[in-house]
């Protein structure tokens, strides 16, 4: 994968992808090497109802875990 898309949905399925595939360790190590900051995807993901788990190491739906 050359770049992060930006289609939310196609982002969040992207990221989770490649931390579950193990080609990184961290939403760091992984926006460092698409040159992104982790807060930033942050802010645009939660815009669009999705929120990162540290304990699950994924983007997941708001709400997914009440």
């Amino acid at each position: 994968m050359d770049y992060l898309p930006k289609d939310p949905a196609i982002l969040v399925s992207s990221i989770n992808m490649l931390l579950r595939d193990e080609e990184f360790d961290s939403l760091e190590s992984l926006c460092y090497a698409f040159s992104r900051e982790p807060k930033d995807i942050k802010n645009y993901l939660i815009e669009y109802g999705f929120v990162w788990s540290e304990h699950q190491k994924q983007f997941r739906p708001i709400g997914y875990d009440e």
